[in-house]
């Protein structure tokens, strides 16, 4: 259905509610992102411009699923593809991925009415959702008004404050590989967090963090009473370390909720000590993520440290971790504090892809697990030190800062793309004498 034939069925439906037997949206009409559009206008542009929209669309996902199937002799099927466009693989419009560029676009990425139907999840990993068939679109609210559109319904998957809805959320982003591998773990890291407690004061869902709250209507329909709603109404950016590399709706909002999401993220610590003749620490906490950092693809994200040491005429010292913005972090730099996954295949050699993963050595910022503070796993904190002994009683001022890429261009280069990669940057903090405790540390 073409967006001006959907915008006519959507008035039509709009028209017929004024009468007592609402002549609502067809499972077919219902598919189609863009027949929520008008009832949901916000709703709809933020998730436009969302990493679920664009899922299917991702030139990295196409090069990468293309390579997949040819490097497995088609074995890899639908293992991408039922993540990246669920709804064209339910339709029988894929099997593999190949043939997305013909697949017609309400059937691509993460959709409207595949999230708003799901019924029931079977499983903890690789999309094992069940869509519902009776043409009733759930969600988290527990009084809706009756559409005009479809039939409504309440779902606790669909609800930021259930548990359940953390299950559903990580149905599609934990993720094991046809080898076995439990490559994606970020619901499995969610679990094991404080966040996942049943203690409703430190309770967070996926959605809480990834779906922002705010007072709202849940839709816009004219002749219809809509109550506002009291912190019950989400965000759809499902912002996170993501982001598009080809043009793409709502490029600067997107940018923006990423720098929401990361900005509570982590703790740093600065300190500069006489230990050892002289010594840098620099310490990462992980306070704010509900799981790892970096978490999902974390073989393919790239977090590192910058640091720089000054004296007091602000000359430079000592560097480290300054990448420019076309290169990767360099290998074999021993002062370079990289923060990721590391990938190798069965005979130990480092490896680009998840189908070639065979083992995981992670180095990764852990999050809380407990707030208690007698108990041994309180302190979660990651601390790297470096030898600063030649220039130590030099050293006025230093700077750190932590940042984030989603990819690496490596894998850009091999797969035969050409983007430019964005750097997101946190943990940004200063250390000087005059702000240091007195055993040599500066805390934000």
């Amino acid at each position: 259905m073409t967006r001006a034939a959907v915008a006519v069925a959507v008035a039509l439906v709009l028209v017929a509610a004024c009468g007592s037997d609402p002549d609502y949206l067809t499972t077919e009409q219902l598919m189609d992102p863009t027949a929520c559009m008008d009832c949901h206008p916000d709703h709809y542009r933020e998730w436009s411009g969302s990493m679920h929209a664009y899922a299917a669309d991702d030139p990295v996902f196409l090069a990468m699923n293309a390579r997949g199937q040819q490097d497995t002799n088609g074995e890899l099927g639908d293992f991408c593809v039922k993540c990246h466009a669920p709804m064209a693989v339910r339709l029988g419009l894929t099997t593999d991925g190949l043939n997305l560029d013909d697949v017609p676009q309400y059937a691509k990425g993460v959709t409207c009415f595949f999230c708003h139907s799901v019924a029931e999840v079977t499983d903890d990993h690789n999309n094992p959702l069940v869509l519902a068939s009776d043409e009733v679109l759930r969600a988290g609210i527990t009084n809706p008004v009756a559409s005009p559109a479809h039939r409504l319904g309440y779902s606790e998957l669909l609800d930021v404050s259930s548990p359940a809805s953390s299950a559903m959320c990580g149905a599609c982003h934990d993720v094991v590989t046809p080898a076995g591998v439990h490559l994606e773990q970020t619901f499995a890291e969610w679990k094991e967090t404080i966040f996942a407690s049943d203690d409703p004061r430190q309770h967070l869902s996926c959605g809480r963090c990834h779906m922002v709250e705010r007072t709202d209507v849940a839709a816009e329909v004219e002749g219809v009473d809509v109550p506002l709603r009291d912190l019950d109404i989400h965000e759809h950016t499902f912002a996170s370390t993501d982001s598009a590399l080809i043009e793409w709706p709502e490029r600067e909002a997107q940018a923006e909720a990423r720098r929401l999401a990361r900005s509570n993220s982590i703790l740093p610590r600065i300190c500069v000590t006489p230990l050892g003749g002289g010594r840098l620490d620099y310490r990462l906490d992980n306070i704010g993520a509900g799981h790892m950092l970096p978490s999902g693809v974390a073989h393919d994200r790239r977090l590192w440290a910058e640091l720089h040491v000054y004296d007091a005429d602000g000359n430079e010292l000592w560097s480290t971790g300054v990448v420019p913005d076309d290169e990767d972090p360099p290998t074999g730099d021993p002062d370079l504090w990289e923060l990721r996954e590391f990938a190798f295949d069965d005979e130990g050699n480092p490896v680009k892809y998840f189908w070639e993963v065979r083992e995981i050595v992670p180095s990764l910022l852990a999050p809380a697990v407990t707030l208690d503070p007698i108990d041994p796993r309180f302190d979660h904190s990651t601390t790297r030190s470096w030898s600063v002994a030649g220039i130590f009683p030099q050293i006025a001022r230093v700077t750190a800062a932590l940042h984030q890429r989603a990819l690496p261009y490596e894998i850009l280069d091999d797969l035969g793309l050409d983007f430019e990669l964005e750097t997101d940057t946190m943990a940004e903090l200063e250390w000087t004498s005059q702000l240091a405790d007195l055993a040599g540390c500066v805390n934000p």
